[in-house]
């Protein structure tokens, strides 16, 4: 296997589909061996950006650019980049496909109604309670992926762990 050959594994779904928990469950395996995970949250590096990105149609295009630089860079390096964020515009996943050295798109996929009832930040009920506007899969589009690399069924599909690994090690190997 070649170790120094990066990639960018995109996590896309909609709010509360289970994108961190499945970016972490994947991270820890390839831990275990000599792929180099390297995990960058959407919501972690919104924290961590100054000054903070907004959610306007601009900001969140400029925000998705950045993410998308920051995994390429880090994939460049030979890391395997774990991305799990939202994206919910194709556009923003066709940039981040373009700009990395290879990249495994992953659509982390739960029923409006299920991202609702796991929804932790109480975000769908903002939306209803007219609180928060904006919120992809409730008053904003989600575009899903049209031909994803891997459909997971939430976080802790261990069969859609299974298949980004495999993935990663093809990509790998072929490096």
């Amino acid at each position: 296997m070649n170790a120094a050959r990066g990639v960018v594994v995109w996590m896309a779904g909609l709010p509360s589909a289970g994108k961190s928990t499945l970016a972490r469950v994947v991270a820890e395996r390839l831990a275990a061996g000599d792929n180099r995970p390297c995990l960058l949250d959407g919501d972690e590096i919104r924290a961590a950006l100054t000054p903070a990105p907004g959610y306007d149609d601009n900001a969140r295009a400029d925000f998705y650019s950045t993410l998308a630089n920051i995994a390429a860079l880090l994939a460049r390096q030979g890391h395997v980049v774990l991305v799990a964020a939202t994206a919910h515009q194709r556009t923003f996943r066709e940039r981040a496909r373009a700009v990395a050295p290879a990249f495994i798109e992953v659509l982390v996929e739960v029923s409006p109604s299920e991202a609702v009832r796991r929804d932790a930040k109480g975000l769908y009920q903002k939306v209803r309670a007219g609180e928060l506007r904006g919120l992809p899969g409730a008053d904003l589009n989600f575009e899903a992926p049209e031909a994803p690399d891997v459909v997971a069924r939430g976080g802790l599909d261990t069969e859609a762990v299974d298949r980004i690994i495999e993935e990663i090690e093809r990509i790998r190997s072929d490096g």
